[in-house]
């Protein structure tokens, strides 16, 4: 396995982010953070109480991805299902007040918004994480409403990004749909991966599953370089992908292309304060460097710095061209 290599110019590269559209479709999720201080025990049972100071809302799940690309200069699209409730209403405020169009959304009156509530502590400690959520299967009707958006506005985005949390929007049928009318429109799908539908996935153009994702669909433990390289070209031929990017974590990643040689990506950072919504990140950045002109390798690379940014922020964050830029000329 070679390490990573020397890239083109990037700084020209992420400049192009901003020629770029993406098609984000997923389950869409309200990501709420309650900040607070804990300062003692409840006496009614062994748990923190804490004080609450503030409470924010942000995007997450393919809304994050949408976020993401928008920070980076990218314009997106986004399709999806939300509830007929105020954790919904508030979903589509954010997104319209960033300028994304809510016409790919739909608002089903008998199902809840995807809420995860996280409460945060001193030095950015994560006390605990209740959801509120639906995650039953969407109907055909519904399913086929989403594929006609998709189709229809193919041919105004560069790539598509399947962002999968399991909740329910990503069958079999509409992943297969959407990327068979990708492939007839010349266009690139990237696919975050959900464990329960590893079936489902199939001739896509890149797959980003994590370490412990890689481990379950590939039915090898990754303990090594050997075990990694096992992992990666058998699910190389499980999905039939052109590339798979495992992200590892603290150790970084790791690339599996189709006929060349596995690449090494060592983490840009060496202190994570918090990973939520790295992966939203990842496959966010890859895809529009890769619609930008970059390789896989080099796309995997520019994805680890802004990784390695956003892990050092509390919450959903995200990363700036600017801030992307000064990360991977530091570090060269």
């Amino acid at each position: 396995m070679r390490s990573v290599f020397e890239m083109t110019d990037a700084n020209t590269m992420i400049s192009r982010f901003e020629d770029v559209t993406v098609l984000v479709v997923g389950d869409i999720i309200l990501d709420q953070f309650i900040w607070g201080n804990v300062s003692r025990i409840s006496p009614e049972a062994p748990v923190p109480v804490v004080e609450v100071q503030k409470e924010t809302v942000l995007l997450g799940g393919a809304a994050n991805v949408v976020n993401n690309i928008l920070s980076l200069g990218g314009r997106s699209l986004i399709c999806g299902v939300i509830g007929d409730d105020e954790f919904g209403r508030k979903l589509l405020g954010i997104l319209q007040a960033k300028g994304v169009s809510s016409d790919g959304i739909v608002v089903q009156k008998d199902r809840r918004t995807t809420l995860k509530t996280r409460v945060v502590a001193d030095r950015g400690q994560q006390v605990v994480r209740f959801d509120r959520e639906n995650n039953e299967q969407l109907d055909q009707k519904l399913r086929e409403r989403l594929l006609h958006y998709v189709r229809s506005h193919l041919r105004e985005v560069n790539s598509v990004i399947l962002s999968d949390y399991g909740k329910g929007v990503l069958s079999e049928d509409l992943i297969r749909g959407i990327n068979e009318g990708a492939k007839g429109e010349g266009r690139m799908v990237v696919v975050d991966p959900k464990m329960d539908n590893f079936d489902f996935y199939k001739d896509i153009t890149l797959i980003t599953p994590n370490k412990l994702e890689a481990e379950i669909a590939s039915e090898i433990k990754i303990v090594d370089e050997e075990s990694l390289n096992r992992a990666g070209e058998k699910l190389l031929d499980r999905f039939r992908s052109q590339a798979v990017l495992i992200t590892l974590g603290e150790e970084g990643m790791a690339l599996f292309e189709r006929g060349k040689q596995a690449i090494t990506i060592p983490t840009s950072r060496k202190e994570v304060y918090d990973v939520t919504g790295a992966g939203d990140t990842v496959v966010a950045v890859i895809t529009l460097a890769m619609a930008a002109g970059a390789s896989f390798g080099e796309a995997a690379k520019i994805a680890n710095y802004a990784a390695g940014i956003v892990v050092g922020k509390a919450g959903t964050a995200t990363v700036s061209p600017d801030k992307l830029k000064e990360a991977i000329n530091r570090g060269r």
